[in-house]
């Protein structure tokens, strides 16, 4: 009996529950060591999270859920939300900040504060302002008069609509607003101000500066160029007659013939063709236009916060594959700034259309191999800041998912899926592919992790430096369904701590660290079935 209560006493001293006593809350700013996001105790941090947002101006622009979709996103694993935030919502009027809408945010950083998730601020658009979607508003919107078309696609009005492209040009082009306040300098003192409110504030990681920026009219270059190397494509490897300009923008124009277009580019080497087609194209965008606009706004940030993380998107475009031609921005000293992160979105061409769960993983491989390639040239580590957009139900939703989050995994790259909607849970994909077992925070350098969807079976390996003084810390959503005997080490920790999540299978593990530096690996297999062999009181 004895020895009995020795080995329960011993087990209860190796579990908790996170609600009867919590772990401290990480303090520090997030630092960025070359490619790794770092906490303050030098630990390398995998972001893994959701994009959290209201588009709708009768909402305020904020989303209507309360503190309790936080606690279920840390139920869910998530350690990092995207929240965005709208211009039209921030700034009504010309130089006038909306005070109501700002402490609205402030009380969603509150509640991911007190369930221990980072925040980063997406200033967002779609079709550049709320006039067309949302984003900018309307004082702010100079589409000189010119008209408005949709097209198949909601994102097709980038492409066709006239005053959302006169609307990009004059934002890129500075032009004064009604007050006689360039479009940009409006915007950099918007990000000025909110910069200044945060600046202290360590639940907030950074600033995501513009969703998805559009080149605006010379987007009219791109689509052409795009459309004749399909034909290309045709012609190589169909035998075929190329099509004329104008059966080529049939094609394009109707939903069905372009998914059945799609299938002939469904490689890797057949996709590249087209992409690489609009380099040239984009990169003079990304060099001359966005460039200078984030060299502007992190200006105006710097100014005011040194300590953020400054999140850049590249161009529209670059969504598909093409290869971004970004750099990070400068210091006022010249030099590089050591706070950039690349916010890269990534999305297959049947985003938005009733075969979104038929992509070809080729192709998504292709958009996630490019920007991985654009992080190392940048040095910088890569957030993806939207991915997904699934809606599906089936079987295949679910494989699609798992195959994109392995590629996250492959590249170590942090993410926040799009988008965050109220019966999510519902959602086989999400249950089956985004919440799964990943190292939140790792002592030292993570090599390599990976979960395999079919077995069950995790694995981590790092590299623990001799100066590790806080434990790295692994996710795992059905953690009451695993065991110490089901968990193996290499080498043996002296210490791991189970601790559970109220009301959820879900928890994370407490690795210590063993104070030397050493390769460390961490396997576990969970078996779905397998019922919970330790009592929780």
């Amino acid at each position: 009996m004895y020895l009995k209560l020795i080995f329960l006493l011993f087990v209860s001293l190796l579990i908790m529950s996170c609600g009867i006593e919590k772990k401290p809350v990480e303090k520090g700013f997030v630092q960025i060591e070359g490619q790794k996001f770092v906490d303050s105790n030098g630990r390398q941090i995998i972001f893994s999270g959701i994009n959290f947002i209201s588009k709708e101006p009768s909402h305020n622009y904020m989303p209507p859920q309360n503190q309790e979709t936080f606690e279920s996103f840390k139920k869910w694993g998530f350690n990092c939300i995207r929240l965005g935030i709208i211009w039209d919502g921030l700034e009504p009027e010309p130089g006038k900040y909306n005070e109501e809408y700002l402490l609205e945010i402030d009380k969603r950083i509150q509640w991911a504060e007190d369930n221990e998730i980072y925040v980063f601020l997406d200033m967002h658009q779609d079709l550049y302002g709320a006039k067309f979607s949302d984003g900018a508003p309307d004082w702010a919107t100079l589409d000189e008069g010119q008209p408005h078309y949709s097209g198949a696609v909601w994102s097709d009005s980038y492409l066709i609509s006239p005053a959302v492209q006169t609307a990009f040009d004059n934002f890129w082009k500075n032009t004064p607003a009604a007050d006689g306040v360039g479009l940009q300098d409006h915007y950099a003192n918007l990000w000025n101000h909110i910069a200044k409110r945060y600046a202290n504030n360590t639940t907030v990681i950074g600033y995501d500066i513009m969703n998805e920026p559009f080149l605006g009219s010379s987007a009219n270059y791109i689509m052409p160029q795009m459309l004749g190397a399909y034909a290309q494509v045709m012609v190589e490897f169909t035998g075929q007659a190329p099509p004329t300009a104008e059966e080529l923008m049939a094609m394009w124009g109707d939903e069905e013939s372009r998914l059945k277009a799609l299938e002939l580019v469904a490689t890797k080497e057949r996709y590249s063709k087209i992409v690489d087609a609009v380099y040239e194209l984009n990169a003079d965008f990304e060099k001359n236009l966005l460039q200078p606009m984030y060299q502007k706004m992190a200006d105006a940030i710097r100014e005011v916060d040194k300590k953020h993380i400054l999140f850049f998107n590249h161009s529209y475009f670059a969504n598909t594959g093409v290869r971004s031609a970004l750099e990070p921005t400068k210091l006022a000293d010249g030099t590089t700034d050591s706070l950039i992160a690349y916010g890269a979105h990534g999305y297959d061409l049947v985003v938005d259309t009733k075969e979104v769960e038929n992509p070809s993983l080729e192709r998504v491989e292709l958009i996630f191999d490019r920007i991985n390639e654009t992080g190392k040239r940048m040095n910088v580590p890569v957030m993806i800041g939207e991915w997904g957009a699934y809606h599906g139900k089936s079987l295949k939703m679910t494989e699609t998912a798992q195959h994109v989050v392995n590629l996250f995994e492959e590249y170590n790259f942090s993410n926040t899926y799009w988008a965050f909607y109220s019966d999510i849970h519902d959602y086989p994909y999400f249950n089956n592919a985004i919440i799964r077992p990943y190292p939140e925070r790792v002592a030292g350098d993570l090599v390599k992790y990976d979960y395999n969807f079919s077995s069950g079976e995790f694995t981590c390996i790092w590299n623990e430096t001799k100066d590790s003084s806080a434990p790295t810390v692994v996710f795992v959503p059905n953690l009451r369904n695993l065991s110490q005997d089901d968990i193996l080490m290499s080498p043996a920790s002296e210490q791991i701590i189970f601790e559970y999540c109220d009301e959820s299978n879900a928890g994370r593990l407490f690795i210590s660290p063993v104070g030397k530096s050493i390769k460390r690996s961490l396997t576990f297999k969970i078996h779905p079935e397998k019922e919970a062999e330790i009592a929780i009181k």
